[in-house]
């Protein structure tokens, strides 16, 4: 009875472990490629249809098309948002034991601090939006404080946290071989962008859903060739 049940053991357990190294890849590459989509849509309707200067008046606010737009852009953040926060789920579940607390915690305070900061943004700006339907359009100062803290909150701080998060994935999958060597060089080089040139034009920010694009796609295509990469990285180490 024992030899029998001690036989049956990997006949149970392997077609689990099968699975889950299957399903991981693929669930963090649509995860990723979900967020990428709807984020450089978002901000591209963002930035066709209200002026990147805050200082410029709010005379969008009074074209419907415009304001359509824009609400349409706001309203894909949430969903963005909510891919994002998976994909950083399904990563960390693909590292698996040999996640490094110190990376691991600024792999995901970072990337919490991104999402937070992008709704707080999104939030800001959509409240603007919705006071033209209650009290007509916001007065000068109104409209420069809320375009102001919209803008900080998007091109200065989630963008230094997606820098970070950028930076910190970059070394993760250098060490775990999670991903082509490519994308940590291109993952170094938009990290830096995003850290010292993010002022230089708002379609910088379209950098980071690129980049989470490209590895998404990587993971998609080869995904069980990463995690055998990263078997036999940990055996000669």
């Amino acid at each position: 009875m024992t030899d029998a049940r001690a036989g049956q053991g990997p006949l149970v357990a392997s077609p689990l472990a099968a699975g889950s190294a299957l399903k991981t890849p693929r669930a963090a590459a649509v995860a990723g490629i979900v967020f990428s989509v709807l984020l450089i849509t978002s901000l591209a309707l963002l930035r066709v249809s209200a002026p990147g200067n805050p200082a410029v008046a709010g005379g969008w606010l009074t074209d419907s098309g415009k304001r359509t737009a824009v609400s349409v852009g706001l309203n894909l953040i949430p969903f963005a948002g909510i891919a994002f926060l998976w994909f950083v789920g399904v990563i960390r579940d693909r590292i698996g034991a040999h996640e490094d607390r110190f990376f691991a915690t600024v792999f995901l305070g970072s990337g919490l601090l991104f999402v937070g900061m992008l709704f707080v943004a999104a939030a800001v700006a959509g409240g603007l939006i919705a006071g033209i339907a209650t009290s007509g359009s916001p007065g000068a100062g109104t409209l420069a404080l809320g375009r102001n803290v919209t803008a900080l909150l998007l091109n200065v701080y989630s963008m230094r946290m997606a820098a970070v998060f950028t930076l910190t994935t970059v070394t993760i999958a250098r060490r775990t071989a999670i991903v082509s060597r490519w994308l940590t060089v291109a993952g170094v080089a938009t990290a830096l962008v995003l850290l010292i040139g993010v002022g230089i034009s708002p379609w910088v920010e379209l950098l980071f859903p690129a980049w989470i694009l490209a590895v998404s796609i990587d993971i998609l295509v080869d995904g069980p060739r990463g995690l055998s990469g990263r078997a036999a990285a940990t055996r000669r180490s």
